[in-house]
């Protein structure tokens, strides 16, 4: 359910009242060093409580330990939990892994279940089919995407399909090969596009949600602008548009969706960054608000979340950002009623709230800060 109201506490109320008092959020970490970051204590899987009249936030603490469980999913009746292991050579795998753990319903501790293969190196995204039977993996180090069966009993069976992606762009260091950086259904599940940051393209496979196959669509793909590096990408509420952040060129690009072949056409791209900003680009996370009039984009070399509007034709324009008050804002992530942000700082070890005008879509630093070691994803597992 979509809430929309002028009043920020006639807001917060409403969300009280349809959302529950409390809601507990799970927090994905690195417990090691990738790339440049070294850990700084983390043991694995965190969460907090938090209430949605106030917002305010209360650490849990450690839920589970895990090897860097650094993208999280929580199936649709929130009682299994579903974490990549990012590292090349899981436990003796030769890939890296998938982790499966059950929700305890009264502590909301984590329970491990089991572990397969991601059927490729450094796995950093996890996405659902509407069935929830089928759990798609990007492994960004191979280039790969794995389709995981989701047995009752909320384990994980070996991968169903597996697509291997190849080539090259134009950035020797950073696009020497592909990199598949997230797997994302289409709104009626018949499509998953895959964007890869190693190629520059954005691939759409058919889904056969009995099989659990993935097969090139037609047209198999589209190209991005060169050295741009697309990240991650987001579907509006009515499943006309799309929206992704490209990581190397730190832009948002908004796209007609079309339903029939699961083809993207490109409508907009504008700066994530500040004009003239000469720093380190690198874009890294973007959603859509709930009411679908504003786009939120991560921009870990400026520290700051972008902020724009979505117009009636789906185009968007620039509205604003607000720096995240810390290092790297890998991920962030709104809450269920669309009232408050919730963005992470990896590299300070901070989860820093907003509030957000649900006018015009702008937010307010709410004064709510928790430390939380390495934090790179958050994921709400809904009402308690």
């Amino acid at each position: 359910m979509k809430i929309s109201c002028a009043l920020p506490a006639l807001c917060a109320l409403v969300a009280s009242a349809l959302f529950g008092q409390d809601q507990i959020v799970y927090v994905g970490t690195f417990t090691t060093s990738v790339g440049s970051f070294v850990s700084d204590g983390s043991e694995g899987i965190y969460a907090f409580r938090y209430q949605p009249a106030s917002g305010k936030m209360t650490g849990l603490g450690l839920m589970a330990a895990a090897t860097d469980p650094g993208y999280l999913a929580i199936n649709s009746n929130h009682r299994f939990l579903y974490a990549v292991n990012e590292v090349s050579n899981y436990h003796g795998l030769g890939t890296g892994g998938v982790s499966a753990f059950s929700i305890d319903p009264s502590t909301k501790k984590l329970k491990f279940l089991n572990t397969v293969s991601s059927k490729g190196g450094r796995p950093c995204h996890l996405m659902f089919d509407k069935s929830g039977k089928w759990l798609f993996v990007a492994n960004f180090e191979t280039g790969s995407v794995g389709v995981l069966p989701v047995h009752d009993d909320g384990t994980l069976g070996e991968a169903a399909s597996f697509v291997q992606h190849s080539g090259s762009s134009v950035n020797p260091e950073r696009q020497a090969g592909p990199h598949a950086h997230s797997s994302n259904l289409s709104p009626d599940g018949r499509f998953v596009l895959v964007a890869d940051l190693g190629l520059d393209r954005v691939f759409t496979y058919q889904f056969n949600s009995a099989k659990g196959v993935l097969t090139p669509a037609n047209p198999p793909y589209i190209k991005m602008p060169p050295g741009s590096g697309p990240r991650h990408l987001s579907f509006s509420p009515n499943g006309d548009h799309a929206y992704m952040v490209s990581e190397m060129g730190d832009v948002v690009t908004a796209f007609d969706y079309d339903a029939s072949s699961g083809g993207l056409r490109e409508v907009k791209t504008l700066s994530s960054v500040a004009p003239g900003f000469k720093g380190f680009m690198s874009g890294a996370e973007i959603a859509i608000h709930p009411s679908g009039k504003f786009v939120y984009a991560s921009n870990r070399g400026e520290a700051s979340i972008s902020i724009f509007r979505v117009d009636s034709k789906g185009s968007i324009s620039a509205a604003g950002r607000v720096p995240t008050q810390g290092k790297t804002p890998r991920n962030f992530a709104i809450d269920p009623s669309g009232t408050f942000l919730f963005a992470g700082n990896q590299d300070s070890g901070t989860i820093v709230e907003y509030r957000i005008d649900l006018l015009t879509g702008s937010l307010t630093p709410t004064g709510e800060v928790l430390k939380v070691p390495a934090p790179v994803c958050i994921t709400f597992a809904g009402i308690q």
